[in-house]
């Protein structure tokens, strides 16, 4: 009898944390390589965050608290819900765990029946469909292309929802693309969605306070307040507050539907740290001013990456709305050449060269349900991600067609 689950069959690895150990394992080797595939803020942790934590240690709270969170943390996530997000959900509403990926792996264990469906457009973060899969759910996949700003259209929602759907999973800004919906693509989409009352919307908004070039966030709930009941609003403090090592994730959602994730939580891993609260809570009442500051630096990094990418032969890259991520094409170096004669048959491919013959990684397309395509993290300094695309750019004017490798 076999040890491991059947189950685990099913998934894989997130290869986004496979390709950041592979990177520290070739630095490690001695390699001149370039990281660009991890998600997290090369920002530290405000100051003001870390002093509540220190102050909570010295004042010895490390004790259990209420597996959702403690009083004080969820006062803050109502009170933030409300001041940004126009959301008024009581403290029986709200949730806290480990991280976002907590809170949305819960609430599809404490939600999805075998053979449910959950919709997810392409591109999506690795996790959801292994998630779905673990809670027993069926993914069911949406494309989109970069014409329609890699933003599900009503048609194909409409066209992806049965009696079977459970769920649709809706990220903005969203990862790995950096595309954000509108309020004009949110009510779009909610037109769709009144006609299927069965359906719930998970609006995963970790990236709200990443957004450039005066784009307006809003929230499916908040655009569409007669769906309030069937959203699930999920969100942290790890990318806007680089607190990506805390792990704190929220949810605000139904009574019935936080009452069954908190029982799952009380089963697995009971309260989130109670550090983590404190500071969590510390970063949702205070001052938010640095915020904006962060922000210009990442559109700054953003538009060198988008510049730098986009003067490449074969290489098309969108200019993305928020996140710290660009998206861009590789199709037109598939069928290619390396100067070794390996011919680039996929953005898989295109990845492993990059990696062996300039040092840079990326995470390939295919990770993200939609190729051929790859995925640029440029949350670090202006120097490395300059550094890192004129490696790519020399990379790919060193490919040639069939006619010059032969």
């Amino acid at each position: 009898m076999a040890l491991v689950s059947d189950l685990l069959g099913k998934i894989k690895p997130s290869p986004t944390l496979s390709l950041i150990a592979k990177a520290n394992e070739l630095k490690a080797q001695g390699k001149d390589i370039i990281g660009l595939s991890a998600g997290e803020p090369d920002f530290d942790t405000p100051d003001f965050i870390k002093e509540a934590a220190i102050k909570a240690i010295q004042e010895n709270q490390t004790r259990y608290t209420a597996v959702p969170g403690t009083n004080e943390l969820r006062e803050a996530i109502r009170a933030k819900f409300k001041r940004e997000n126009e959301l008024d959900y009581a403290v029986d509403q709200i949730i806290a765990g480990t991280g976002g990926k907590q809170v949305l792996y819960n609430a599809l264990i404490a939600s999805v029946n075998p053979g449910d469906e959950v919709i997810i457009p392409t591109p999506y973060w690795v996790s959801y469909p292994d998630m779905t899969i673990l809670a027993g759910g069926e993914p069911v996949f949406v494309d989109t292309t970069a014409e329609e700003g890699f933003k599900v259209k009503a048609d194909k929602l409409e066209a992806a929802i049965t009696p079977k759907t459970k769920w649709v999973i809706l990220n903005s800004p969203g990862n790995p693309s950096g595309a954000a919906y509108t309020r004009e693509d949110l009510e779009a989409l909610a037109v769709v969605l009144r006609k299927h009352p069965h359906v719930y919307i998970m609006s995963d908004d970790m990236y709200e306070h990443i957004t450039y070039d005066d784009f307006e966030f809003t929230t499916m709930a908040q655009v569409a307040p007669d769906l309030f009941d069937r959203t699930l609003t999920v969100n942290g403090v790890s990318k806007a507050y680089s607190m990506t090592g805390w792990r704190l994730g929220y949810a605000g959602g139904p009574v019935d539907l936080i009452k069954a994730m908190t029982k799952i939580q009380g089963q697995s891993t009971s309260n989130p740290c109670s550090i983590t609260q404190i500071a969590a809570t510390a970063a949702l009442n205070g001052d938010q001013s640095f915020l904006a500051e962060r922000n210009a630096a990442f559109k700054e990094r953003r538009d060198v990456v988008v510049s730098m990418l986009n003067d490449i032969d074969g290489i098309y890259c969108p200019t993305p709305e928020g996140a710290f991520y660009v998206y861009p094409s590789c199709e037109g170096l598939i069928g290619k050449y390396t100067p070794d004669g390996k011919k680039i048959e996929s953005d898989a491919d295109f990845s492993a060269y990059l990696i062996d013959a300039v040092g840079v990684v990326c995470v390939h397309g295919e990770a993200f349900g939609l190729s051929p395509h790859f995925r640029i993290s440029y949350a670090t300094s202006v120097d490395v991600l300059k550094d890192a695309c004129s490696r790519i750019q020399k990379a790919c004017a060193e490919l040639k067609d069939q006619a010059q490798a032969a």
